[in-house]
Order: structure tokens, then sequence, then C-alpha cells
């Protein structure tokens, strides 16, 4: 495993900027379009990015990862986030939804097999995909893992992750009257849907705020203003995803279902120090993933941008475009 400082910028381990060769919005139905676009190689490795949340969207900054000249890099936005139409809706907007435009877009781009690569809820997102369509993956690559149980939410918004930031914990939650504070998830969903547009951004601020603050090892503690119409979907997205938890069948569904991937070989980077994916979660997954290489980053939080993570998921990429 690379050691890489975490005071290092992340930027100096990407490949360079990168437009994409294919922009489009897909219907997939139900009244929603997503956003999809491929950069790279036309004819490369193909690799589709799921980006976390859920609710967050892609970035061009997601695309450098990978080397432009071997990989077809593919992004999207899921339901409702990002450039994909209608915005911060949660109508017909579930996991199986979006495991179904996974497959719209894998059959529209003509490829029958590719390495799929996702962090936090994209690594939640990636592991449902593969255990429905294992035949379509070649390799997983997870960062942050996280798999919607029962006690990761608890962890989170329970005030595990509190216990450590105590004082932006009380910010979180100050908005929330005492008597509702037992159940985070439900008193902001409550807000969250309102049908009061300034009251949604308002609560979607606090609730982005609260995870933003967590996300790299070197935080102060503070979140930040995320822009309004970024922090509704957000926020939204992913109370609607919580609530709902995730829409699988049972609580530790993800894990009990490993062994229908044991075949499939994937890397998961794992920042030591996470707080919104504590490393419990990618260590219980690989103990029942025999194909899994556990890389664990010891100076880095939960975020993509952490220079260690960075720098160790561009290592990964690159063996892995000599083994295709």
């Amino acid at each position: 495993m690379d050691k890489v400082s975490g005071h290092k910028s992340a930027v100096q381990y990407l490949y360079p900027p990168v437009e994409p060769f294919d922009r489009r919005m897909m219907d997939v139905g139900d009244g929603h379009s997503i956003y999809v676009e491929q950069s790279g190689k036309p004819d490369g490795l193909p690799v589709i990015v799921l980006h976390g949340g859920p609710g967050g969207g892609s970035s061009p900054a997601m695309r450098r990862y990978f080397d432009p000249a071997i990989y077809r890099i593919i992004l999207f936005d899921q339901r409702g986030c990002g450039r994909s139409t209608p915005h911060a809706s949660v109508e017909a907007n579930t996991t199986w939804h979006l495991v179904a435009d996974i497959e719209r877009i894998r059959e529209t781009f003509g490829i029958a097999h590719w390495i799929v690569f996702g962090g936090s809820w994209g690594a939640t997102l990636a592991l449902i995909h593969a255990q429905t369509h294992p035949e379509r993956v070649l390799h997983l690559v997870l960062r942050g893992v996280f798999t919607m149980t029962e006690a990761e939410l608890t962890w989170f918004y329970g005030g595990g992750a509190g216990a450590f930031w105590p004082e932006t914990w009380s910010r979180f939650c100050a908005p929330i009257p005492q008597q509702e504070r037992g159940d985070m998830i439900a008193a902001y969903h409550k807000r969250l849907f309102s049908g009061q547009l300034d009251e949604e951004i308002s609560f979607a601020k606090s609730w982005s705020a609260w995870e933003n603050a967590l996300a790299t090892v070197h935080s102060t503690g503070v979140g930040g203003d995320s822009p309004a119409d970024y922090a509704r979907a957000f926020a939204r997205l992913e109370n609607h995803y919580f609530t709902h938890r995730g829409f699988l069948d049972h609580d530790g569904q993800i894990l009990a279902r490993m062994g229908e991937i044991a075949h499939i070989p994937g890397t998961i980077v794992q920042g030591r120090f996470d707080m919104i994916c504590p490393p419990a979660t990618a260590h219980r997954i690989a103990e029942v993933w025999p194909k899994c290489d556990l890389r664990m980053i010891p100076v880095a939080g939960h975020a993509l941008s952490e220079p260690g993570i960075s720098a160790d998921l561009v290592s990964v990429m690159k063996k892995l475009a000599t083994r295709f």
C-alpha cells in the first residue's frame, strides 16, 4: 500500500482534465431523463463511475482517476440530481430504478463488461449492481464503503459520529425540536418535504453541512454553505433513500449476498479515519469476499479528494489497465 501524506495536494496524483467526446440526456422512463457522458478512449477499457450521496451528482474531477488513453470513462448523474431531470425529485427514484438505469446505459453503449468504480453511496450501488448483474462486472473498485445498514445510519444520524464532533453535531441538531431528536432522519424528512421551498432549502443546507464537515481527515468541523439547488437535491435524495433503508429487502442484505459475487475481483480503498463510513464496514465486506484487496489509507477520511485516497485509486486503475 502506498503511504501518502494527507497534507499533499490530491491534484498532483490525477490525470490532466479531459473533455467528454459524448454528452447526452437519456430518457429512462417514469418522467426521468439522466445526464450521461463518455470521455477518454472511445474503444477503450470501459469503466462506469457511480457518484455518492444519493444525490451528489458527478463532476469533471471524477474523470481524472483514469488514463484517458486507455479507459472509456462513463459518468452519469443519478435520478433527481446533477444535470438529470426532474431536479430533486424522489418519484420513481429507488435503488432498483438506478440499477435499471445502469443497465440501460450499458446496453445503449453496447458494452458487454465493465469495471465499476464507486465511493460511499456509489460503493453501495456498485455492490448491488454487481449482485444483480454479476456477469457484467470485470472488477469492482470501491472507496469509503457503505452498505445501508441500520447500524451505519445510527452511527451517522444517531450520535455516533457526533461523539467525536459534538459542536458540529450540536449545529445539526439545533434546528430540530428536542422531542424529535430521537430520529433525526425522520425529523429532517418532515422539513425537507414540507412543500415550503424556503424551509426545504434551509434544512437541506443544514443536512449537507453536517456530512460535508466530516468528509476530510483535516476537517475543522465546519461544512460550508452549499448552493441551494445542490443542497436541496442532495439532502432530499439522501433522506429519501435513508428513510426507506435503501429499498433493500432486509437489514444487512448486501453483506448477506456477497457470496453471489465471490468470483468477482475487487479493490477497496478505505480511509482509516473515515467518520462518515467507518472502516469496520469495509473490513466486514473484505472478510467474506475472497478476491478483495482491502487497502487502508492511514491518514485519510472519507472524501474522494483525500490525497492518500486519490493516489491509491489512480495506482489501482493503472494496474487494472494492464490486466484486461
